[in-house]
């Protein structure tokens, strides 16, 4: 029977193996994985709508290149949002819903979305490679 730092070498090998497979999905991979979460199309029609692109640059939305707040490109190799919380579906509803009891002051504002419209808004950027 292997030792104990075998068994965890294997997994620490299984796990960079996995994240190493991560950075090379495809863009179907992703989408895939978004579809799982929500509506990737509908959450760009959402930050269209919203106006997302009168703060932040957001590939595939017209007129979204204002970088007032961060750019949201790349946003599926993030590792944090507002610097704070990890980069994971459910923190970013969370961060969508209620932007201001996550970071009071921030200059994130409050729009009012349900969990089906963030998780849609959480959907595409999930796209962003």
């Amino acid at each position: 029977m292997p030792g104990l730092n075998a068994v965890a070498g294997l997994f620490a090998l299984a796990g960079l193996t996995l994240f190493s497979l991560a950075g090379d999905e495809d863009e179907t991979a992703r989408v895939e994985r978004a579809t799982a979460i929500g509506d990737p199309a509908v959450g760009a029609e959402l930050i269209d709508r919203a106006g997302c692109g009168s703060c932040h640059m957001i590939p595939g939305i017209d007129r979204a290149e204002v970088l007032v707040g961060p750019p949201l490109i790349h946003w599926s190799r993030r590792r944090y949002i507002a610097g704070l919380l990890r980069n994971t579906p459910s923190n970013m509803i969370t961060w969508l819903m209620a932007p201001q009891e996550v970071v009071p002051g921030n200059a994130m504002p409050d729009l009012g979305l349900t969990e089906e419209q963030a998780r849609d808004i959480t959907a595409y950027l999930y796209t962003l490679e």
